[in-house]
């Protein structure tokens, strides 16, 4: 079996781009598999997955414990707000606590960027990043990479991807950056100039400010939400100003000269950075993000688990 050429899912930053291919390439079995009447696979029984969530998830902890479940894991569901995180117990005790009980892989999402780095450097266990504060994101740009190699073929050279919204406090733009320009694609960030960071031209990205401009350049939009919840203070007037100046809609949508692919990481806010008539057309593949994510996330753990134990599909 090919194996990957690191231990830790920490960041997409870490792989090579013969990781990404190999990742792909397993979750096309996988995909079939899901797609199938009877789902499951032994590939990973006997292994337990503590699935350590210290922030709200909806969609990526759902994706992961199905794809455990698919792989026939043991899995172990952890959540901050009903642990002893509440009564000031640190992630490293935690972590050992958790271990202790004899736990394989840990998959973690945490607010504070490098969190996922500072376990796997501690701990013998495999770990998954599932998202580190605004830092990276792996999975969901290896599952957003995934999308449109399957819809507009496994050839990234000369596609050009534009990301649109709130590029400073989102984990998923600077991954899909990395991931997307290892696969040989240009790629283009859009948004007010307070929402995108001043260094992030220094990461061979283009920076456009005007919407449609974005539009017409590009193949693939990925339309990203506006994260209030870590905003410390107001990057626009008012989330109505925001929606007319970067919001898209059917009508801009089709005045383009072009047709394009519409993707977002979710959740959405209908709306505000997308509205609900373009999150349901033809061009956008946001459900199939959420079922290809499945199968990206089963690849991820049976090829970090397979260099432990020689898992079979």
């Amino acid at each position: 079996m090919d194996n990957l050429s690191v231990d830790h899912l920490i960041g997409i930053k870490d792989l090579t781009k013969e990781d990404i291919e190999l990742i792909f390439k397993t979750a096309d079995s996988f995909k079939q598999v899901i797609n199938r009447p009877i789902k499951k696979v032994p590939s990973l029984r006997d292994i337990t997955i503590a699935n350590l969530f210290f922030e709200n998830s909806t969609r990526t902890r759902l994706s992961f414990e199905l794809a455990e479940k698919r792989l026939s894991a043991d899995v172990v569901n952890f959540s901050a707000s009903s642990s002893s995180v509440k009564k000031g117990e640190t992630l490293i005790d935690t972590v050992n606590n958790i271990l202790a009980m004899k736990v394989d892989m840990v998959v973690m999402r945490h607010p504070n960027p490098g969190a996922a780095k500072f376990l796997s450097e501690r701990i013998e266990a495999r770990v998954v990043n599932a998202g580190d504060g605004t830092h990276e994101h792996p999975t969901q740009a290896l599952l957003d990479a995934y999308s449109i190699r399957e819809k507009h073929g496994e050839d990234f050279s000369g596609r050009k991807v534009v990301i649109v919204g709130d590029i400073s406090h989102s984990r998923v733009a600077l991954s899909n950056v990395f991931c997307l320009q290892k696969l040989g694609a240009e790629v283009m960030v859009c948004g007010p100039t307070t929402l995108i960071p001043k260094h992030f031209h220094t990461l061979g990205v283009k920076v456009e400010h005007d919407l449609r401009k974005a539009l017409e350049w590009c193949d693939v939009a990925n339309m990203l939400r506006i994260q209030l919840e870590r905003q410390d203070i107001k990057p626009f007037p008012s989330l109505r100003e925001y929606s007319m100046m970067f919001g898209l809609d059917k009508e801009l949508l089709e005045s383009l000269s072009k047709e394009i692919t519409v993707m977002h990481p979710g959740p959405i806010n209908r709306g505000v950075e997308i509205s609900s008539d373009v999150a349901d057309s033809d061009q956008s593949i946001i459900l199939q993000q959420v079922e290809n994510g499945v199968a990206i996330r089963m690849a991820v753990l049976y090829l970090l688990a397979g260099q432990r134990s020689g898992a079979t599909i």
